[in-house]
């Protein structure tokens, strides 16, 4: 029997219909099964947690080499594809399925837990301001009325928002670089008083700046933050396998030296060190694991 072209474009959209269900029915690993890679999102000028080193784009940090120790553990024979991402497209890409693993340096809170999954924490980060040495800035309460830099799409400008009603003065001129990168050349060139970041991102952009001594790391905590791999939201089967290999690293270790690799000792390209020690909490989470979020931190 012949179809009429409206039923035959009913069976062509059907058809698509079910392909789609089928394709997001497909887990991560059945997918890097199936494709004999994996993409990995990772961030350019995010160090030591994720960044590029010198021209061939080799990919290096400490979230960086997590997942190449997670993905050589659960899928050891698949190809590891890198992609560069930005903070405000990463959770889209895992979203849509282009990310198979997100390695930057993502805050774990409730809002981003509606659209995504996480590990269990691999860093805890202290939210501070960067300020060239001859500023007078010193505490977050001299902040208003000053120009501050930061990231789009990090929780650093909520953060200045909530500074900014705490302090009830002068508004906080908040410039947005679209990445640390350029964040931070609003601070070298002066266009910005500071830039507010996680403090171990703020030890990375300064020791692989032009000149390491001319600025410094001051200020009370904005906040602290939980900051983990992320994945499918989907998928507890992926999530299981990265939490227990990250489990293991952590209890026989083997995270502590991956650790101090990154944040004590000296890392390329300048072969300078953070000088960041493990601290007290993420040494109690590396000995009783969890992905809490964001808000569990501020209660």
């Amino acid at each position: 029997m012949a179809f009429s072209p409206n039923r035959k474009m009913m069976a062509v959209a059907l058809a698509a219909l079910l392909c789609a269900a089928g394709a997001s029915a497909q887990t991560t690993l059945e997918k890097i099964k199936a494709s004999g890679k994996v993409v990995l999102g990772v961030r350019e000028t995010s160090p030591p947690m994720a960044y590029a080193l010198g021209a061939n784009e080799k990919y290096v940090g400490y979230h960086v080499e997590l997942c190449e120790r997670v993905l050589k553990d659960i899928v050891p024979d698949a190809k590891l594809e890198y992609m560069a991402v930005t903070a405000q497209n990463t959770l889209p890409l895992v979203q849509n399925g282009t990310l198979d693993i997100g390695c930057g340096p993502t805050t774990n809170n409730t809002a981003r837990q509606q659209q995504v999954a996480f590990a269990v924490t691999t860093y805890v980060s202290e939210v501070r301001m960067a300020v060239r040495k001859d500023s007078d800035l010193k505490s977050i309460s001299q902040l208003a009325g000053r120009t501050i830099a930061a990231s789009t799409g990090t929780t650093a400008v909520q953060l200045l928002r909530r500074q900014e009603r705490a302090l009830g003065g002068a508004p906080i001129k908040t410039v947005l670089g679209k990445d640390h990168h350029e964040s931070f050349l609003l601070l070298e060139s002066g266009r910005a008083d500071a830039f507010v970041l996680d403090d171990n991102l703020l030890a990375g952009m300064i020791a692989n700046s032009k000149d390491p001594s001319a600025y410094r790391i001051v200020g009370e905590p904005l906040g602290a933050e939980p900051i983990a791999l992320l994945f499918r939201k989907d998928d507890p089967s992926f999530k299981a396998a990265v939490d227990g290999v990250l489990t293991k690293l952590m209890q026989s270790g083997e995270m502590e030296k991956i650790y101090t690799k990154w944040f004590v000792s000296p890392i390329p390209p300048k072969n300078l060190g953070l000088s960041l020690p493990l601290g007290t909490t993420l040494r109690q989470l590396f000995a009783a694991p969890n992905d809490k979020p964001l808000e569990t931190y501020q209660q």
